[in-house]
């Protein structure tokens, strides 16, 4: 599985982004995908997730800015990002999870958000 991550760039606080992930490849091995990122100086984070059955699920800190969606006749996951703050800057990682081990063993190359006046 091969994952395209696109649609960083520069935006002023209360602005928005949308995320594009692009899979190819055997996409029938996935059960989830999910976007990640990583600050300056911090760990990976998990940021929102959309599974097999087209649940989807938010942290805590992104819950009722971010959302994510998928077009299946394109192979793509979004990540629609609202409200963005200054906190939100981060490269963001697409993944995907395989489906006969539950791992995120699938990753995308990251997109740079950054988010400043």
């Amino acid at each position: 599985v091969q994952l395209q991550a696109s649609g960083g760039g520069l935006v002023q606080p209360g602005g928005y982004l949308r995320l594009s992930c692009a899979a190819s490849g055997s996409i029938f091995s996935i059960s989830a995908v999910g976007w990640y990122r990583q600050a300056p100086g911090k760990q990976r984070e998990w940021v929102a997730s959309i599974a097999r059955d087209g649940s989807t699920n938010y942290a805590g800190s992104v819950k009722g800015r971010f959302t994510i969606s998928r077009d299946n006749a394109k192979n793509t996951v979004y990540l629609q990002m609202n409200s963005l703050k200054p906190e939100d800057t981060a490269v963001y990682y697409c993944a995907a999870q395989r489906l006969r081990d539950g791992v995120y063993g699938y990753w995308g190359q990251g997109t740079l958000v950054t988010v400043s006046s």
